[in-house]
């Protein structure tokens, strides 16, 4: 018994002896490298610290990251430690650890040695544990820092050189460096879909676009750290750990977004070119707009989801304060701060939900069904086009005046974009009953998309509607809606009738992936019939066949839309908004692309094959993408007039030089209406 206690004993002690001996090997090889690391945790722990928390990420639909915080790293200097006294051979007091430690900073992280230096020997700062040298270091500059430090840290005195062991005593001397974790917001496509995306001010702080709008959902919660000192002395810390953001996965299609830049690319190079700049500059040709704005978007009809949206004021979501893109330099520093917000906030809104602007012929597909749906007309009711109508003893012209479309069923005024027809049914409709339609498909409300911003427009009450504000409402003039308005009514429309609300988020997700939110499809009301509905696709299908819309047909797929060209006021300066809203394919719609030129750079602006020719661009590239196969082979490409019409008897858009029908008297879309008159319905 005696001798297994004794073996027992000695077995113990061998132990105790190896582990020493380990100890003793670690502390000679390793020692400085983990007095270092304990060093490092010990100075983030004398004071309570907060720990930040991660952002969540924004996605497209398929994954693509659209924006998301990368983690990066404050540079703390000890000052206290760097400046610790140590005694020298002879006694003397010396600080072996400045010298190396601000050599570094400076080698790896740019930094100033004159400040450095100031805060290791200032009054204030000298005795200082926190020190903020420099904020959002790249993860791989920290870490050639700490290559720096360590490189010889594991390395035997017998395994170096002369060289070698100097430099690892040298190197061993860096003391007072720590990092402290932070997050830098990054967007990895820099300007594509930045109205829709938004950016971050401070890292955790948005308005913009569906950062602003999810800001409280991509935020997370602070950790902290709590160092204090217990009764016996020692360091002790309480560690609560920060909570990371949600994640918002979006509707958008990063492919889509890519085709509907590259159209509108396409048109300011077309437009640019024509009017004489150089073909070779093909970088500023396609960036520089050739147009006060243009919109565009692309729209799911069967759920509201937004698949892309675009406008022309492209800026850099990691650089957003640059205005260089926009004015010149000179222009940038006359500006005063005012002027200077001004010019910023009207680059960062979303021109397709926060700008209002009349409508044009694109709203005369939900008037025709509206007054379908009140039984007022029918496929057999008649319209005859004299090229005006007279309403309240002033006349008011058709876009065909001089000429007729003479005797027109429904879909002969929406194929022809009669304004004489629509004011025919405006009168068998009725101001109350009109107001109430607009109402039903939303105008003059929020749409409720999840972007901050969004505008209401301006629609007439029944006491501000008199017969000549009917009229010309009848064709789009006297109200204004949204680009993002019109797309879900039209949508409406040409689904069945089921009005969805517009939207671009489509899931949230925590941090691990797993979903948190679904945003289902939220049917709002039903407009019209499903049998008024499918009139409406026969009917817009016409217009692209065989009237004003043929230029954006794609051969190969049937087609149905609209055109529209608005009149801007003051009417008569010769300034106008083009549009085409479309769909495809007709029996079964799969996207609703909506595009609008505002103010075209070319000079007659009265074209709506402008914006047919960018929805057309964007359907053969979106369609194939889709999956959708072609469904049309009647061979129709799409070969407009110049006009955006096919009908002989509509006439070319007004020349300035026309003095009979230029300036007050123009008569395109816009009643035939003096500037004064015009008064009455522009609530602009």
């Amino acid at each position: 018994m005696s001798r297994k206690l004794v073996a027992l004993f000695l077995g113990v002690m061998l132990v105790f002896v190896a582990l020493a001996i380990d100890i003793t090997y670690v502390n000679a090889t390793k020692g400085e490298k983990y007095e270092r690391q304990v060093l490092s945790q010990t100075q983030q722990s004398y004071d309570s610290r907060t720990i930040p928390f991660q952002r969540g990420s924004i996605t497209d639909r398929n994954g693509t990251i659209l924006a998301t915080s990368e983690k990066v790293y404050n540079v703390i200097l000890d000052c206290k430690l760097a400046n610790t006294t140590v005694k020298d051979e002879e006694k003397n007091d010396t600080h072996p650890y400045v010298d190396p430690t601000v050599a570094a900073l400076v080698e790896y992280f740019g930094l100033d040695e004159t400040d450095i230096r100031d805060r290791l020997t200032g009054e204030t700062t000298k005795e200082s544990q926190y020190q903020v040298l420099a904020r959002e270091v790249s993860m791989d500059a920290k870490k050639a820092f700490e290559a720096y430090v360590d490189e010889y840290a594991d390395k035997k005195n017998k395994e170096l050189d002369e060289n070698e062991q100097a430099e690892k005593a040298y190197r061993a001397n860096i003391r007072g460096v720590w990092f402290e974790e932070s997050y830098h917001r990054t967007y990895p496509l820099n300007s594509l879909a930045c109205d829709l995306i938004g950016f971050t001010y401070s890292g955790d702080t948005a308005d913009w676009g569906i950062e602003g709008y999810y800001s409280s959902i991509l935020n997370g919660v602070n950790g902290r750290q709590f160092g204090y000192y217990n009764e016996d002395a020692d360091m002790e810390q309480t560690i609560i750990e920060a909570q990371p953001g949600k994640n918002v996965v979006t509707t958008i299609d990063v492919n889509i977004q890519k085709i509907i830049r590259t159209a509108i690319e396409n048109y300011n190079e077309r437009i640019h070119v024509q009017n004489g700049a150089d073909e070779s500059d093909t970088e500023t040709n396609r960036q520089t707009k050739a147009a006060k704005n243009i919109g565009v978007v692309v729209m799911d009809p069967n759920n509201g989801e937004i698949l892309g949206m675009d406008s022309s004021d492209w800026y850099d979501l990691n650089n957003p304060r640059d205005l260089t893109p926009f004015y010149s330099q000179e222009e940038i520093d006359a500006m005063n701060d005012n002027e200077t917000m001004e010019a910023l906030s009207a680059i960062w809104k979303n021109y397709c939900i926060s700008d209002a602007y009349e409508p044009g012929s694109t709203a005369k597909p939900m008037n025709v069904a509206a007054a379908y749906s009140l039984d007022v007309i029918d496929d057999d009711t008649l319209f005859d086009c004299e090229g005006f109508e007279t309403i309240a003893g002033q006349m008011i012209r058709c876009g065909a005046y001089p000429g007729t479309h003479g005797v027109q069923t429904p879909a002969d005024v929406l194929k022809n974009s009669c304004n004489a027809g629509m004011m025919q049914i405006g009168q068998k409709m009725g101001a109350a009953e009109f107001l109430r339609y607009q109402d039903i498909f939303g105008f003059g409300s929020l749409t409720g998309i999840d972007l901050p911003g969004e505008a209401y427009g301006l629609v007439h009450t029944e006491d501000t509607m008199g017969p000549t504000e009917l009229a010309t409402s009848t064709f789009g003039q006297g109200y204004t809606v949204t680009m993002v308005q019109q797309a879900a009514a039209f949508s409406s429309l040409i689904n069945g009738g089921n009005y969805y609300q517009p939207h671009v988020m489509k899931t949230i997700t925590d941090s691990t992936g797993a979903v948190v939110e679904s945003n289902e499809p939220n049917l709002v009301r039903q407009t019209v019939s499903a049998e008024i509905s499918d009139k409406m696709r026969s009917f817009l299908q016409g217009v692209v066949t065989d009237g004003s819309g043929q230029s954006a047909k794609v051969a190969g797929y049937t087609m149905g839309g609209k055109t529209g060209t608005a009149q801007k006021y003051p009417r008569g300066n010769g300034k106008y908004l083009v549009s085409f809203i479309g769909f495809a394919p007709v029996e079964n719609p799969k996207a609703v692309v909506y595009a609008i030129v505002d103010e075209p750079d070319v000079e007659n602006q009265a074209n709506s094959v402008l914006a047919q020719e960018i929805v057309k661009e964007i359907y053969t590239e979106l369609l194939p993408y889709l999956n959708v196969f072609p469904d049309d082979t009647d061979g129709v490409t799409g070969e407009g007039s110049e006009t955006g019409t096919d009908d002989p008897n509509v006439a070319a858009p007004v020349q300035e030089d026309d003095t009979e029908n230029s300036a007050e008297n123009s008569n395109i879309e816009n009643g035939g209406l003096t500037n004064a008159e015009l008064d009455l319905i522009n609530e602009e």
